[in-house]
């Protein structure tokens, strides 16, 4: 019966292991791709060429031309770094700001605690993706008005997660352990209770920041999110959609792209979840 239990734990360690190495793979190729675009893109990813407008996939253009004879390829190499940035700069404020709140409110309680989540409620009695289009039209569309937004409206699971957390570690031996030493609560909080929080925390972000590149490119293609011509994937998606049935394979490319990005941070969340589960 032991020897059953070790057998599948060791067997789940594999899989996360494998999982989260792929993950990292896929996500590593990317950040290498945006990272180096400049040397990595055979063409100028904004400079058109009418002559070879609509050019199907070819040795000169592996992934075609799009309607002003841009290089796909190219855009979608550049557009990676749109798209990563809009990921991974798009979970940054909501975290941040979701573990102070969730932190405060956990910690303390009463009050705080009572005030912090009636905002909370507040907050997600409005549909998310709703929420997020009226305050980018509010302030008109673009990369910023994006981070602003989701800063405003993505910190809510991240509060409800570190305070669930909190509301347990703070009756945990080492908090007393601090409070006797005389340790002010903001010491408490941030080196003590967070790190010990983080991880659930962590594995959530990986998986939001697949939802924040599908939230940026959806964005992008309704005209409230990156704005052309910059080459970012849900504008090439949304310029290609009048041409798909005669040149499929400028919305294929970097709809493909999108795919592959979000299967690796999926990849790592899975990893470091089965991780996380086989701590507890």
């Amino acid at each position: 019966m032991r020897a059953g239990r070790l057998s599948l734990r060791m067997g789940l360690v594999r899989d996360s292991n494998l999982a989260l190495a792929s993950g990292i793979a896929l996500v590593a190729c990317w950040a290498v791709l945006a990272l180096f675009a400049p040397w990595v893109a055979p063409h100028d990813p904004i400079a058109q060429d009418v002559a070879n407008a609509l050019t199907p996939p070819s040795l000169a253009h592996p992934f075609g031309t799009d309607n002003f004879g841009r290089d796909v390829l190219s855009r979608v190499i550049w557009g990676s770094r749109l798209d990563l940035a809009m990921g991974v700069g798009g979970v940054f404020a909501p975290l941040v700001i979701g573990c102070i709140i969730g932190l405060v409110a956990g910690y303390f309680g009463g009050i705080a605690d009572t005030l912090l989540m009636r905002l909370l409620d507040v907050t997600i009695s409005f549909p998310f993706f709703v929420l997020m289009i009226a305050i980018i039209s509010i302030l008109g569309p673009g990369l910023v008005s994006f981070f602003i937004a989701l800063a405003l409206v993505g910190w809510v699971s991240y509060a409800r997660l570190i305070r669930s957390r909190t509301l347990v570690l703070r009756h945990s031996d080492f908090v007393a352990a601090g409070q006797i030493l005389g340790f002010g609560s903001a010491r408490i909080m941030f080196r003590h209770v967070l790190p010990n929080a983080a991880l659930p925390v962590l594995v959530f972000a990986m998986s939001d920041i697949v939802l924040t590149i599908l939230l940026g490119s959806s964005l992008s293609y309704l005209g409230l999110g990156v704005q052309p011509p910059l080459a970012e994937w849900g504008v090439m998606i949304a310029e290609g959609q009048n041409f798909i049935s005669s040149a499929w394979w400028i919305t294929l490319f970097p709809g493909l792209a999108i795919v592959v990005l979000a299967l690796g941070f999926s990849l790592m969340a899975d990893g470091l979840a089965a991780r996380y589960e086989g701590r507890e």
